[in-house]
């Protein structure tokens, strides 16, 4: 997936994580980029927006 125009942004919770944060870039179409903010050029796993979705809804409920 090309990810160029990914925008990413990492949670306002973060600030006191010592950069211990992932970012999000949920403006790809169909799909959400999740990567490491300490490794930038690293890895990047790609989810299928409806389940992402799920995710974070299951998430927060917790």
């Amino acid at each position: 997936m090309d990810l160029t125009g990914a925008v990413w942004r990492k949670s306002t919770r973060s600030s006191g994580n010592s950069g211990n944060c992932v970012e999000v870039a949920d403006n790809l179409p169909g799909a959400v980029g999740v990567r490491d903010s300490k490794d930038r050029r690293g890895a990047v796993l790609v989810f299928a927006s409806a389940s992402w979705s799920a995710f974070v809804t299951y998430a927060k409920r917790r």
